[in-house]
């Protein structure tokens, strides 16, 4: 087992050097550089280099991948050139959003698609099947953004139970709250949540399928136990 982890360990960690390595050869290629971007297009030569000098940007491109790279494996990113802030950050002050609003569309594409597949399952070849399974069937063809819009049309516009855009913080003194935030957060979670929910709802499908047709399964019915207990009890613990 430690042997697999460390496999594994070691792919990734030359996956994502092998794609910094790339991102960064690609950013050479392209024309124009940082310092320019950041003087703007009437800036002159002079000032143009002497801020290239100042951000290192005259250094081999080999020796500046070497100091990010290191500079990396000790927590230090750099600094932001749109920002003026360390990247790290910024970094962390965009967790503070993107972990919760991830954390909560994983459990409700875990509820929707494990409800939705043991649903289907236990109404096999039947109406509620084709539904749920149609159902999916379009949540898995809809893209991500326009069922956000959807969403935002009916609650935020229509409906007005939501705010359309922003955060309002998880602090009071920022004007929110924890209650606040979670709702904010409930619609873009939902729209992310969408597509995964459709698929696992299948995959639980077919998961519970294959063990009702179990013997154990059959034999715990032959002998009185109902379609439910013998779902919730027996066949949701092995699928």
């Amino acid at each position: 087992m430690g042997l697999f982890f460390l496999k594994r360990f070691i792919t990734l960690l030359a996956t994502l050097i092998g794609a910094s390595v790339v991102v960064f050869m690609v950013l050479e290629i392209l024309p124009g550089n940082a310092a320019q971007m950041l003087m703007g297009p009437d800036a002159s030569p002079d000032a143009v280099a002497a801020l290239a000098t100042k951000l290192g940007l005259d250094q081999p491109a080999t020796q500046r991948y070497w100091e990010w790279i290191s500079g990396l494996a000790v927590g230090d990113m750099g600094n932001s050139y749109a920002y003026s802030t360390p990247v790290l950050e910024l970094v962390l002050e965009r967790l503070a959003l993107t972990v919760p609003l991830a954390l909560m569309a994983m459990v409700i594409t875990t509820v929707l698609a494990l409800i939705a597949g043991v649903y289907a399952a236990s109404r096999h070849n039947k109406l509620g099947d084709v539904g749920v399974m149609g159902l999916a069937q379009i949540g898995i063809a809809i893209p991500n953004f326009w069922f956000a819009i959807l969403l935002i049309l009916l609650f935020s516009v229509k409906l007005q139970w939501f705010s359309a855009g922003g955060f309002p913080g998880w602090t009071e003194d920022a004007g929110g709250g924890p209650l606040e935030a979670l709702k904010a957060l409930l619609l873009p979670a939902i729209a992310l949540a969408v597509v995964q929910a459709a698929i696992l709802a299948r995959i639980t499908r077919s998961a519970v399928l294959e063990v009702l047709r179990e013997d154990f399964v059959r034999t715990a019915r032959a002998k009185g136990l109902s379609q439910r207990a013998a779902l919730w009890g027996h066949v949701l613990r092995n699928a």
